[in-house]
C-alpha cells in the first residue's frame, strides 16, 4: 500500500497572502499583554506588599476575569464583529491597568487592587482568537471554494507566534519591572494593549464578516455545548497551570537565592523550548492524528514536570526547564487543532476564546497556589503545581478522549497541523 502525500504550503507562502500582514503586525503587538499581564502584576504587587501569596492572589484574580469574560467577548466578536468588541475594550483595558500600577504604587489595601484587577483582566483583548478567525475566512472553506491548503500552515503559524509571545513577553516584563521599575512591566503591556488593539481593531478589509441573528430554522451553536471542546478546556487548563507556576516559583526560586534579575533568563530558556518545539511542530508532516499527538505530548510533559520540584541548581533547572517547555507546544498545537474539526465556523472565535481563557484560569489558579506554597515552605514547593495540573489534565483527556474525534471522521492522513487535509491511500 503506497500513500502519496503532497508538500504542504510553507510559512513563505502564507506570508505572501495579500492583506495578512495588516493584521499580524498589529495583532502581534496587542496579544503581548497576555504573556505580560500575569507575570507584571506578580512582580509589581510582591514588590509593594513584600508577599508572593498576595501578588499570586491579584494576578490570579485578573485571569479568571479574563477567563470568564473571554468567552462572551468570542460571542459577540462573532456576532457584530472584532472592531466592535475591541474599540472599548483596549480603551478599559488601559484605564484600569493604570488604575491598578497607581493603587499598587500608594500601598492600596488588598481590596483595592482586588478591585483594579477584575476589569483589567476582564478587558484583555483576545487577539489570537481573532487573527485566527480572520485567517479562516481568508482561507477557510465556503459554500462557493474549498479550503485553501494554507489553511493548515496558517494554524501552526499562529501557534508558533503564541509560543514566540509567551518567550518575548515575560522576558521584557521581567526585565523592566528589575531594571527600570517595578511598575514599568505593567505599564507598557497597557501601552502595548492600546497601540496594538487599536491599529488592529483599524484593519477593517480582513475582518470576518459577522453571522446573522439567530432564527428559528438556523440557531446558533455555542462552542461549549461541543464535548470535545469541554474536554479541551480541561487539557488547556493544565497548560495554564504550567505557565502559572513555573512564572511565580521561578521568580521565589531566584528571589531566593539571591539573583533576582536570573528570573528571565530561567523564563526565557522555558519558553524557548516551548517556541522550537512549535516550529518544529509546524513544520513536520505528522501521520499520528492531532487526538494521539495531543495525549503523547501531555505524557512527556507530565514526566518533564515532575521533577521540577526536587532541583536546586540554576543550570539544572535551566535544562529541565527547556524540556518542559518543549513538551507545551505539541500539546498547544494539537489541541488548536482539533477546534476546526469539532466547532463550526459560527463558533469558531468563541471556542479559540474558551481554549484561551483556559489557559489564563489555570495560570491564574497556578499563581495563587504557588505564591501561597512559596511564601509557606519556600520556592521548590511551588514546582509541585505544574506537577498537579498536567496530572489532572492528563487524567481527563485519559478517560474522554473519544469526545475528541470529529463527528464526520473520514478515512485520512493527518499531515502536520491541518489534520483535516486528505490524502490518496492506493
Amino acid at each position: 500500500m503506497a500513500t502519496t502525500v503532497t508538500d504542504r504550503p510553507g510559512y513563505g507562502q502564507l506570508l505572501r497572502t495579500p492583506g495578512a500582514w495588516t493584521f499580524l503586525l498589529p495583532g502581534f503587538a496587542a496579544r503581548q499583554p497576555f504573556a505580560m499581564l500575569t507575570i507584571g502584576i506578580v512582580l509589581l504587587v510582591q514588590h509593594t506588599t513584600g508577599s508572593y501569596g498576595s501578588a499570586g492572589a491579584v494576578a490570579a484574580l485578573a485571569g479568571v476575569s479574563m477567563a470568564l469574560v473571554a468567552p462572551q467577548g468570542g460571542k459577540l466578536a462573532d456576532r457584530f464583529g472584532q472592531r466592535a468588541v475591541l474599540l472599548p475594550g483596549v480603551l478599559l483595558h488601559a484605564a484600569s491597568g493604570g488604575a491598578l500600577v497607581a493603587l499598587a504604587l500608594a500601598d492600596a489595601p488588598l481590596w483595592a487592587l482586588f478591585a483594579a484587577a477584575v476589569p483589567t483582566g476582564a478587558s484583555v483583548p483576545q487577539i489570537g482568537p481573532m487573527v485566527r478567525a480572520r485567517w479562516a475566512a481568508m482561507l477557510g472553506a465556503t459554500p462557493d471554494r474549498p479550503a485553501s491548503p494554507l489553511m493548515s500552515t496558517a494554524a501552526a503559524f499562529e501557534s508558533v507566534t503564541d509560543e514566540f509571545t509567551f518567550v518575548l513577553g515575560p522576558v521584557i516584563a521581567t526585565a523592566l519591572c528589575t531594571g527600570v521599575h517595578p511598575a514599568a512591566g505593567l505599564i507598557t503591556e497597557a501601552a502595548l494593549t492600546l497601540v496594538g488593539g487599536l491599529l488592529f481593531a483599524a484593519q477593517r478589509a480582513t475582518e470576518p464578516t459577522p453571522r446573522p441573528a439567530a432564527t428559528a430554522d438556523r440557531p446558533h451553536t455555542s462552542a461549549l455545548s461541543v464535548p470535545g471542546v469541554r474536554v479541551l478546556i480541561v487539557a488547556f487548563l493544565g497548560i495554564g497551570a504550567v505557565f502559572g507556576g513555573m512564572q511565580v516559583s521561578l521568580t521565589a526560586f531566584t528571589q531566593e537565592i539571591g539573583h533576582p534579575g536570573m528570573n528571565g533568563l530561567l523564563y526565557g530558556i522555558f519558553a524557548a523550548g516551548n517556541m522550537l518545539a512549535g516550529i518544529v511542530c509546524g513544520a513536520v508532516a505528522w501521520k499520528s492524528s492531532p487526538q494521539r499527538r495531543l495525549v503523547v505530548g501531555y505524557v512527556a510533559l507530565t514526566l518533564m514536570a515532575s521533577g521540577l520540584w526536587a532541583v536546586h541548581s540554576v543550570p539544572l533547572l535551566a535544562g529541565l526547564g527547556l524540556l518542559v517547555g518543549l513538551c507545551i507546544a505539541p500539546a498547544l498545537i494539537s489541541g488548536y487543532t482539533l477546534v476546526e474539526s469539532l466547532v463550526p465556523a459560527t463558533a469558531r472565535t468563541e471556542a479559540f476564546t474558551w481554549l484561551t481563557g483556559a489557559v489564563a484560569l489555570g495560570q491564574a489558579a497556578a499563581v495563587t497556589v504557588a505564591g501561597q506554597l512559596a511564601d509557606a515552605r519556600g520556592a521548590s514547593t511551588g514546582f509541585l503545581v505544574p506537577l498537579a495540573g498536567t496530572v489532572l489534565a492528563l487524567a481527563t483527556l485519559l478517560a474522554l478522549r473519544s469526545r475528541l474525534a470529529p463527528k464526520s471522521a473520514g478515512r485520512t492522513v493527518a499531515r502536520g497541523i491541518g489534520h483535516r487535509e486528505p490524502v490518496t491511500v492506493d
